[in-house]
């Protein structure tokens, strides 16, 4: 027979399979702090050694991991998409760069389609709270934090395109640039003509997105992954011609 007995799930697995979810779907992120026992239950409305059976298991399953007084976290899962030999690997080789930023043309194109299409109003305010944030720390002098909205800015056009693979996929990416395997991100930002040139890329993305033309927030994220890629370029040759100089001015001084 096709049909089985109606069983009432227990609280526990009602559970578990809440929180896989919150995590599968980016709304719980690698590294996050769960809200502390008492009041995880009280908001589950589940008694706490349902709820503590619940976690036990997801830490079994390695999606959860406690930290001896200080609770309990979504585990950071960047280790199972990239093994500590292949960054140390991509970390030592020019060639990733551009193969990286390649890869996110691509697939940051259609990301910002899909947020164009797909993404929910809520999702297009939060895009545009986050470039709010870029276009005042736009004015500072200091880069760094213009930097790092630069990541939540294209973080969140992820998130609004509601594709779970492709969700996991770049976090996991951007996490290695966070971290500084492909180049440091601030590099980008010290020239003020080259900050002037992603602001306004930024806003054509998000104009494209704000009014729902997927094909324009494409070709705008197309563009300026692009933009991205020719700049690292240009880095790149200026810190070998730099190297180069200094060889040849060592040289000429040891010559005498």
């Amino acid at each position: 027979m096709v049909f089985q007995p109606v069983r009432t799930e227990k609280l526990s697995a009602g559970v578990t399979r809440q929180i896989e979810l919150l995590i599968l779907r980016g709304l719980l992120r690698p590294g996050e702090r769960l809200p502390g026992e008492r009041d995880l239950a009280e908001r589950m409305g589940v008694s706490r050694p349902s709820l503590r059976e619940a976690l036990a298991e997801l830490q079994e399953r390695g999606l959860l991991v406690a930290r001896a007084g200080a609770g309990v976290y979504v585990a950071d899962m960047l280790g199972s998409a990239f093994s500590e030999s292949l960054i140390a690997l991509l970390s030592r080789h020019d060639e990733a760069v551009s193969d990286y930023v390649g890869f996110r043309r691509d697939l940051e194109g259609m990301a910002a389609e899909r947020a164009a299409r797909f993404g929910s109003d809520t999702d297009l305010k939060v895009i545009d709270a986050v470039f709010s944030k870029m276009e005042a720390a736009h004015a500072k002098r200091n880069p760094a934090d213009e930097a790092e909205l630069d990541a939540e800015f294209h973080l969140a056009i992820i998130e609004a395109s509601h594709n779970i693979i492709m969700l996991h996929m770049m976090r996991a990416m951007f996490d290695l640039l966070r971290a500084g395997v492909f180049y440091n991100r601030q590099q980008l930002f010290r020239q003020r003509t080259t900050r002037e040139a992603l602001l306004e890329q930024h806003r054509a993305i998000n104009a494209g997105i704000q009014a729902r033309d997927a094909q324009e927030a494409r070709r705008a994220a197309e563009a300026h992954m692009s933009f991205v890629q020719t700049k690292l370029s240009d880095l790149q040759k200026a810190g070998k011609n730099e190297e180069i100089a200094r060889l040849r001015y060592q040289h000429e001084l040891a010559r005498g």
